[in-house]
């Protein structure tokens, strides 16, 4: 049985202090669920989040994180930096890093090898833009971005890798996939790990759904046979709308 994983991408958002406010009311009100949760918020914020957190069931994620242990990379945050900050999941391929920041699947397999090698878990984000999608070529280009982005993980760590199918064109923008639609690409992904590896491990993949999740939308994706949670991303910047995401089946 796969337990469904909620986690909010707080994105550029927050300072310092609204971070730890905001973790805090999540920590008094999700405290109890019966559902892998997780946030992100900006890297300032994330050793004092920690704290925040520290002894409850609420998971600390970074939303990037660079392809290299340390070195002369300006601006750049290394895993173990991460690590020294409390952080035990990082979101890596996310559409904006690909399509804003021209980060390309090598670049995002090299940098979840080594967030693995570490000990991290990875969230592992494809998906297609509109234009793709109109061309007909999401399963063609989603399926590339599995394949590309898994190359390399053993069996071993494939329990610590979760799969966010994200349709670029559905984020941030009000617009959502139709949870049919959504768990169509999400059976697809699971196709591609029993090719990748076995029908087991496709069976047991995480495969979360992102792109405008809401408290009205959120039921209805989560009641999909192939979809296991979501990746939140602007209704995860206030508790009054990630909490009933993230306690959808209350």
């Amino acid at each position: 049985m796969r337990m469904s994983f909620i986690a909010g991408n707080w994105k550029m958002h927050k300072t310092m202090e609204e971070s730890k406010e905001l973790a805090s009311q999540l920590v008094q009100r999700l405290s109890g669920s019966p559902y892998r949760i997780m946030i992100a918020p900006p890297f300032t914020a994330l050793g004092a989040v920690s704290e925040v957190i520290k002894g409850s069931s609420i998971l600390l994620g970074a939303q990037n994180m660079a392809s290299s242990e340390s070195g002369a990379h300006t601006g750049e945050i290394s895993p173990d930096m991460l690590l020294d900050s409390g952080v035990s999941v990082v979101i890596l391929g996310h559409s904006e890093r690909r399509h804003t920041y021209g980060e390309r699947d090598e670049l995002i397999n090299k940098k979840a090898i080594l967030a693995l090698s570490k000990g991290l878990e990875v969230i592992l984000c494809v998906g297609e833009t509109l234009d793709q999608r109109e061309a007909g070529t999401t399963e063609k280009v989603v399926t590339e971005q599995v394949e590309k982005g898994l190359k390399g993980v053993g069996m071993s760590d494939l329990s610590k890798i979760t799969i966010a199918y994200e349709p670029v064109w559905a984020i941030g923008t009000g617009k959502t996939a139709t949870p049919e639609d959504a768990d169509v690409m999400h059976k697809v992904i699971r196709s591609v790990i029993q090719n990748l590896y076995s029908e087991a491990a496709a069976s047991n993949m995480i495969i979360q759904y992102g792109g405008s999740v809401k408290p009205d939308n959120v039921k209805a994706l989560m009641a999909m046979e192939n979809i296991d949670g979501a990746l939140v991303g602007g209704a995860s910047l206030k508790a009054e709308t990630f909490v009933p995401i993230a306690e959808y089946d209350a």
